[in-house]
């Protein structure tokens, strides 16, 4: 991450993505299943897991702008965290990653759960608002990847302080879209978005 990044961090942007935090190291995958092992269920609705808004789920579109809003508002502003929940998979997970102190990259693995718990008394108290300003989507059949270019501004900021990749993929099981992972990372001086993750230049 970018060094003059503090501890204080910023939600879908730099959340967790302190030397401390991204200990993880990679595991060993898991084997690839046979070809005769059934195909897993569509995600159920979880008892745990809010009705989402249908005008939130019906395109891959909706569900990213759903899930951008979400997390944004002025300072004070309570979030909608039902509804932040209504956007996941059961067993979705969301990714931040960034450069460790040591030069090496490194990761965390949580729970949406987990992200309202380290992030959503900051984005109320600082005033936080992240928007999308490019997108790459790849489609197949009922699997969409979306690597989605983020600013995120601060309270009362007129230029963004962060921007970055989220690269979000999402599942539709015949019903509705779901967010299966978020992962992201931010943009730094050794590691500048390039400009086909950038709106076309004005002119």
């Amino acid at each position: 991450m970018h060094s003059a990044l503090k501890p204080r961090v910023w939600p879908l942007v730099a959340a967790l993505l302190s030397s401390g935090a991204l200990a993880a190291e990679p595991t060993k995958p898991t084997p690839p299943a046979s070809p005769t092992t059934p195909a897993p269920a569509a995600p159920a609705q979880a008892a745990s897991t809010p009705a989402a808004k249908p005008e939130d789920v019906v395109t891959p579109e909706a569900i990213v702008a759903a899930l951008y809003d979400v997390i944004s508002g002025p300072k004070g502003q309570a979030r909608d965290w039902d509804r932040f929940r209504s956007l996941f998979a059961p067993g979705a997970r969301m990714i931040p990653s960034g450069k460790r102190k040591g030069g090496t990259i490194g990761y965390r693995m949580i729970t949406p759960e987990e992200y309202i718990t380290s992030s959503g008394k900051m984005v109320v108290e600082e005033g936080f608002r992240e928007r999308e300003i490019h997108r790459v989507e790849e489609r197949f059949g009922a699997l969409v990847h979306v690597f989605t270019t983020y600013e995120a501004f601060r309270e009362g900021d007129s230029k963004p302080f962060m921007r970055g990749i989220n690269s979000i993929q999402l599942v539709n099981d015949g019903k509705r879209w779901w967010v299966l992972t978020v992962a992201w990372t931010p943009e730094t001086p050794e590691q500048p978005l390039p400009a086909k993750y950038l709106p076309p230049a004005k002119g």
